[in-house]
């Protein structure tokens, strides 16, 4: 059987690296390290987690003089989605055998330490991928990412609205000039989306973009000085700046896929508690093994679909 002593350095080691693994996630994806940035990554709680929306301008605005009435009649300006949340995990476990192999603190450590790395990099990429889903996947248990909340037909039920039944709930949506994207066109779709986005002081300020929208992007730069973002540089992402907004290549971005977001929208909501965060070290009852679940929960929520658009083909 597996020993006091290993379930404890087990537990101690995973919870050591629970919040380097939270901020490994953010930082592995430039949407999620966006969101961190502006403070749009929260904790939540309740049953499910619940964004107010602003759909409608107040109708009482308006001018006056002198002692003229005003409008005092109430407003329905604000509803709210309504996410639930989704959640994903994955476990490191050692057998009793692995444990004589693996004889002493050091060995047991070093074992963990392979194995924890790979499980960091599993959730990383799994979390990275789902960013882009349309949260159908394993039987609707994924994330709801960016296919859902900025779907390609601009319409679809996210946070429990029907977007077909409250127009104002729809994403702006086109399909790039002769259904393809290439040097020639790219920058005029660009251009339309970017200003369709536009409300007042609101713009994008960050576009993801596979390798196909990306290339031909760049190829339409290549007669002019290139103006690249330093902070996302740094941070390791490939990107070009593009007026307000960061121009960013991610391979898990789907194909022929260019989204445009406003961030100040978007957030992702994670669960009290549940950051990638491990659970108790557990004994099999049917085995000579022990495991230990790595744990998240949460929804990537956003309160404003009409200043998020996508340019696909």
């Amino acid at each position: 059987m597996a020993s006091p002593n290993l379930s404890e350095i087990v537990s101690t080691s995973l919870a050591n690296r629970s919040k380097t693994l939270s901020d490994n996630v953010s930082n592995h994806n430039a949407l999620l390290r966006r969101l961190k940035e502006r403070g749009n990554q929260t904790s939540v709680t309740g049953r499910s987690i619940v964004r107010e929306l602003e759909y409608a301008a107040n109708g009482t605005v308006a001018w006056y003089q002198g002692y003229e009435t005003m409008n005092v009649e109430p407003q329905d300006v604000i509803s709210a989605a309504e996410f639930q949340y989704k959640q994903l995990g994955g476990t490191v476990t050692i057998s009793g055998l692995e444990q004589v192999k693996n004889s002493g603190t050091e060995a047991v450590i070093n074992l963990l330490e392979a194995r924890i790395n790979v499980l960091e990099k599993s959730m990383m990429n799994t979390m990275s991928t789902a960013l882009y889903s349309d949260g159908t996947g394993s039987n609707g248990k994924e994330l709801g990412g960016l296919a859902l909340v900025v779907a390609d037909a601009g319409t679809g039920t996210v946070g429990s609205i029907n977007s077909g039944t409250f127009t104002f709930w729809q994403n702006a949506q086109t399909t790039a000039t002769s259904s393809a994207f290439s040097v020639a066109n790219i920058q005029a779709d660009m251009n339309t989306m970017y200003l369709n986005l536009i409300r007042g002081a609101d713009s994008p300020d960050l576009i993801m973009a596979d390798g196909n929208a990306f290339k031909s992007f760049l190829g339409s730069l290549q007669a002019i000085q290139r103006i690249t973002s330093d902070d996302m540089a740094r941070s390791g992402f490939t990107s070009v700046q593009y007026l307000n907004s960061d121009v960013i290549f991610d391979s898990s971005c789907p194909a022929n896929h260019m989204y445009f977001l406003n961030t100040d929208y978007l957030r992702l909501e994670v669960a009290a508690g549940r950051d990638f965060v491990p659970s108790e070290t557990k004994t099999s009852i049917n085995q000579d093994a022990i495991s230990t679940a790595m744990m998240w929960a949460g929804a990537l929520t956003c309160s404003n679909r009409s200043l998020q658009g996508v340019i696909h083909t």
